[in-house]
């Protein structure tokens, strides 16, 4: 494949990707470096920790933000989608590297969250 075209492939929008094809690129991108051995569980959290902390930064003196962010320049909301995406991928490391499946994970904790917090019926609203 020739130089141009790789970068084209990598520019295209990816629709819809899953957790494990996620983990999979992040596994290669690290066994390519030699950095696994650095990505145990405690240090996959410190470092999502600290991407937490930059993501804060963007929000911490804008006080509170319409959904959407309708007021923000492009490059602002470019740099939240770095920052998010920085969590993302630690955390999913993180969960990769302590064999827990997320999405099962996630599911039984909606789940469980259904049940201990009910709706409310129409005349508890007014």
């Amino acid at each position: 494949m020739e130089e141009t075209e790789e970068i084209s492939v990598a520019e295209e929008k990816v629709v819809d990707i899953s957790l494990k094809d996620l983990a999979e690129k992040l596994e290669e991108f690290a066994r390519a470096r030699d950095w696994e051995k650095y990505h145990s569980p405690r240090n996959l959290l410190l470092a999502m920790v600290g991407e937490v902390g930059e993501l804060s930064e963007i929000f911490q003196w804008r006080g509170e933000v319409d959904k959407g962010l309708p007021d923000w320049e492009e490059s602002d909301k470019e740099h939240l989608a770095e920052e998010l995406s920085d969590v993302l991928l630690y955390l999913i490391s993180c969960r990769d590297i302590c064999g827990i499946d997320l999405g099962e994970a996630a599911t039984k904790k909606n789940c469980e969250e259904l049940v201990k917090y009910p709706p409310k019926s129409l005349a508890e609203r007014r």
